[in-house]
């Protein structure tokens, strides 16, 4: 027998969870290449007490501090601190070392300079590189940057054969002072070219290479450059999360 009262208390029933599921959110989009959406990346393998050393210019630097007995800021703020704290939680037994040792402004030939005390002497078991964009700002072009680069890596792996190496392209987006079109056409021209000859040496000394402008790239399809990159140049905090994410998505792929 027809129960009206049933069939309208189903119907509403029916009418709400047709509403919920409309409201339930899609989940997100992959960010890069590599579909990281997330931290479902297998845990890494380190030695225990490994050092992990990160080279660069301002984007790695982020203001760490040079007092090093200010733990609070020791790291600085870019994705060095995002790395360091995923895998100071996922893996503590490791008791990984972290050291910051970016500096603002620098180019491949700056950290030539300094090469013997902030890294050599550093010892680290791994060592994660991004340097490149100062070459374009400081218009001094891209001639010495694969020699000088080979150079660093060639010495670091000559006082330790095992040394793990990570390196990641420069990068640029279309934002701040590179909405500019001729600005942004001829930066991101010198930026491919870098991008070139990281490929190159990472496949030469059998190192993870992080494709990073390929996933800035990608980013920048879903919400456009301005929500990564603020001045076409340095990341916002979640530039700094995808450079993390992607990192550690890598570095565990190979090292796991």
């Amino acid at each position: 027998m027809f129960d009206r009262r049933n069939f309208l208390k189903v119907g509403a029933l029916a009418s709400s969870a047709t509403a919920a599921l409309a409201q339930t959110p899609e989940p997100p989009l992959p960010l890069g290449p590599l579909h990281v959406d997330g931290y479902g990346y297998r845990l890494p393998s380190f030695l225990k007490g490994s050092r992990l050393l990160f080279q660069g210019d301002s984007i790695t630097d982020m203001k760490w501090g040079r007092n090093e007995k200010d733990r609070n800021h020791y790291l600085g703020h870019s994705y060095v601190y995002l790395i360091a704290s995923r895998l100071g939680v996922d893996i503590p037994e490791a008791g990984l070392e972290v050291y910051n040792r970016g500096n603002s402004g620098n180019t491949v030939a700056d950290l030539k300079s300094r090469w013997q005390k902030d890294a050599i002497e550093m010892k680290p078991d791994l060592l994660s590189v991004l340097i490149g964009v100062n070459h374009v700002s400081r218009g001094g072009g891209i001639e010495t940057y694969e020699a000088d680069y080979r150079e660093i890596l060639t010495r670091s792996r000559a006082v330790n054969e095992r040394l793990r190496l990570v390196l990641l392209d420069p990068f640029v987006l279309p934002s701040g002072k590179l909405k500019d079109e001729s600005k942004w056409t001829a930066w991101r021209a010198d930026v491919d070219k870098m991008g070139a000859i990281v490929a190159r040496l990472a496949k030469e000394f059998g190192a993870v290479h992080i494709r990073t402008q390929e996933i800035f790239d990608f980013a920048m399809a879903k919400v456009g450059p301005e929500h990564w990159i603020w001045d076409g140049v340095h990341p916002l905090p979640q530039g700094h999360e995808l450079i993390a994410r992607h990192w550690l998505q890598e570095v565990s792929a190979r090292w796991h």
